[in-house]
C-alpha cells in the first residue's frame, strides 16, 4: 500500500512538475512577447509665463472663443465664403490625403503583429520511365514574427503617431486656410472703401479745378491756383489704378483659396460693402491655452511621439528575432485525390536571427533616430514659442491699432471740418486757394488712412485668434478619395504607345 501510495504521489509530482513547466514555459514566452526597448514617449513639460504681457481691457484674460471665430464679425457673405473653402479648398484636401495615407500605414504596421498565410497550387506534367504523368500540388506557408523586442510595436506607435500627426496638420491647414480667407475679405473690403473714397474725392476735385479754370478765363483766378487743382485732381486719380489692381488681386486669392479659378467670385464680390468690425471685448485666455488649441504646436508634439517610436524600432533590430514557419503541402496524380489519397507533408519549426558584425551600421542606425528626436523636440519648443510670439504680436498690434483708429477718426473729422471752413474762408476772401488745396489734400489722405486702420484692426483681431489656434470645430471627413479609378480589376494589358 505505501508503494503504491509513493508510486501515486511520484505520478503527481511528474504531473504538477509538467504543468509547471508548461505555465513557465507560457509566462516567458508571455514576458518575452511583452518586452520593448527604446524610451517610453512623455509629454514634454514647458515653462509658460502666466499672463500675457500686452493686454488691456479690450482683451481680458478670460477664455476666448475660439469655434467659429469669424461669425462674430457679422457678415454673412464672409461665412459663405468660409464654409466653400473648407470643402473645395485643395491645401485641405491634399490633408485630407495625408491623413488616408498615414490611416494605410498604420494598417501596414499593425499587420505586421500577426502572422502570415500563404497558398499555393500548381500542376505539373512530367516524363519518367516512358510514361508521361500529370502531378497537381498545393499547400500553404506560415510564418510569424515572435516581436520579442517591440520592433514591430514600436514601429505601429510610431504609425500611430504619425496618423495623429496627419490629423494635426489637417487642423493647422484649416486654421490657415480660414484665417487667410477672412484676411483677404477684410483687404477686399477695403479697397472698395478706399477705391469708392479715392473715386468720389477726385470727382470732387476736378469739378474744384473746372471752376477754377473757368474763374481763371474769366479773370478772378490765377494760373497757379489752375495748375495747383488740376495737379491734385490728377494726383488723387492716379491712386485708383493702384488701388483696383489691389482689388483684384485680394479677390482673386479668395477664389483659389475656395478651391476655384481666380475669377470666379469676382461678380459676387463686385458690390462694395463695409469693412467686418470686431466685437469688444476680446477674450485672449491665459498662454498655456495655446498647447490645447495650437494645432501646429499639437502636429509637432506628435511628431515628437513618433519621432521617439522610431528609436525604439531601431534599438531592437540590435536585439535577436524569433519567427514561428510552418508549411503542408500535398501532390496527387489526380486533381481529386489532393488532400485524400495523396501525399501529404508538413514542416514546423522556430528560426532566431542574431545580429553578429555590422560594422556599427545597427548602432548608427540608433543614433540617427536618436538625432531626428532631438530635431523634433526642438522643432516643438520653436513651435510653443513662436505660438507665443504670435499671441503677443497679435495683442500688442490690436491694442495699439485700437488707439490709432480712435486718434484717426478724430483727425479725419477735424480735416472734415477744416476743408469746409476753408472753402468758406475762400469765398470771403480771407484765406488762398492754396489752403483750399491742402485742406482738400489732408481731408483724403485722413480718410484713407482711417479705412486702413480699419482693415488694420480686423485683420490683428484674425490674427489673434488664429495665434490663439481659433479655427473649424466641424466633421473634416478625409474618408472620400479624390480620385475614383475605375476598371481596376484583371484585364488584358494595352500596348504602351509613345
Amino acid at each position: 500500500m505505501m508503494v503504491s501510495n509513493g508510486r501515486r504521489v511520484s505520478a503527481a509530482h511528474k504531473k504538477a512538475a509538467g504543468w509547471s513547466r508548461l505555465a513557465t514555459g507560457a509566462l516567458v514566452a508571455a514576458l518575452l512577447a511583452g518586452c520593448a526597448v527604446g524610451p517610453d514617449y512623455q509629454t514634454p513639460g514647458m515653462n509658460l509665463p502666466g499672463h500675457w504681457k500686452n493686454t488691456d481691457a479690450s482683451t481680458p484674460a478670460s477664455t476666448p472663443h475660439l469655434a467659429s471665430w469669424w461669425t462674430r464679425l457679422g457678415d454673412p457673405q464672409l461665412d459663405r465664403l468660409v464654409e466653400q473653402a473648407i470643402a473645395s479648398n485643395l491645401d485641405v484636401r491634399s490633408a485630407k490625403a495625408k491623413i488616408r495615407e498615414a490611416r494605410a500605414s498604420y494598417k501596414q504596421a499593425n499587420a505586421s503583429l500577426f502572422p502570415s498565410l500563404d497558398g499555393s497550387a500548381g500542376v505539373t506534367r512530367q516524363k519518367s520511365n516512358g510514361s508521361v504523368d500529370t502531378v497537381w500540388n498545393g499547400g500553404f506557408d506560415a510564418g510569424w514574427e515572435l516581436d520579442l523586442f517591440g520592433a514591430n510595436r514600436r514601429s505601429r506607435e510610431a504609425a500611430q503617431y504619425g496618423l495623429d500627426a496627419a490629423e494635426e496638420e489637417l487642423r493647422s491647414t484649416l486654421l490657415t486656410l480660414i484665417g487667410d480667407v477672412a484676411t483677404n475679405y477684410v483687404e477686399a473690403r477695403g479697397y472698395q472703401q478706399r477705391l469708392a473714397l479715392a473715386e468720389r474725392t477726385a470727382k470732387s476735385q476736378g469739378e474744384t479745378a473746372k471752376l477754377t479754370r473757368n474763374r481763371f478765363q474769366a479773370g478772378s483766378s490765377s494760373g497757379v491756383d489752375v495748375a495747383n487743382a488740376e495737379g491734385l485732381a490728377s494726383s488723387t486719380l492716379a491712386n485708383i489704378p493702384t488701388l483696383k489692381t489691389a482689388l483684384a488681386a485680394a479677390v482673386h486669392r479668395l477664389g483659389v483659396l475656395t478651391g476655384q479659378e481666380p475669377t470666379a467670385l469676382s461678380a459676387q464680390l463686385a458690390a462694395s460693402k463695409r469693412i467686418p468690425r470686431p466685437a469688444l471685448p476680446l477674450p485672449s485666455g491665459v498662454p498655456a491655452d495655446i498647447l490645447l488649441s495650437r494645432p501646429d504646436v499639437r502636429l509637432a508634439e506628435r511628431q515628437l511621439a513618433q519621432a521617439t517610436a522610431k528609436i525604439g524600432a531601431a534599438e531592437a533590430a540590435r536585439y535577436p528575432s524569433v519567427s514561428l514557419s510552418g508549411a503542408v503541402s500535398t501532390a496527387a496524380t489526380d486533381f481529386g485525390d489532393l488532400g485524400k489519397n495523396s501525399t501529404i507533408s508538413w514542416s514546423f519549426g522556430p528560426s532566431l536571427s542574431v545580429p553578429i558584425f555590422n560594422a556599427g551600421k545597427l548602432a548608427a542606425a540608433v543614433e540617427v533616430t536618436e538625432a531626428q528626436r532631438d530635431q523634433a523636440f526642438l522643432a516643438y519648443q520653436a513651435s510653443v514659442l513662436g505660438a507665443l510670439e504670435d499671441v503677443e504680436n497679435a495683442l500688442v498690434g490690436f491694442t495699439q491699432e485700437r488707439r490709432r483708429l480712435a486718434s484717426l477718426s478724430k483727425s479725419a473729422d477735424s480735416y472734415r471740418e477744416a476743408a469746409k471752413l476753408s472753402q468758406s474762408l475762400y469765398q470771403t476772401g480771407a484765406v488762398s486757394f492754396l489752403d483750399v488745396l491742402d485742406a482738400e489734400r489732408s481731408t483724403y489722405s485722413a480718410e484713407d488712412t482711417l479705412i486702413q486702420s480699419q482693415v488694420n484692426l480686423t485683420t490683428y483681431y484674425i490674427s489673434l485668434h488664429k495665434a490663439l489656434g481659433g479655427g473649424w470645430n466641424g466633421a473634416a471627413n478625409a474618408d472620400t478619395p479624390e480620385v475614383v479609378d475605375q476598371n481596376t480589376g484583371p484585364r488584358l494589358a494595352k500596348a504602351v504607345t509613345g
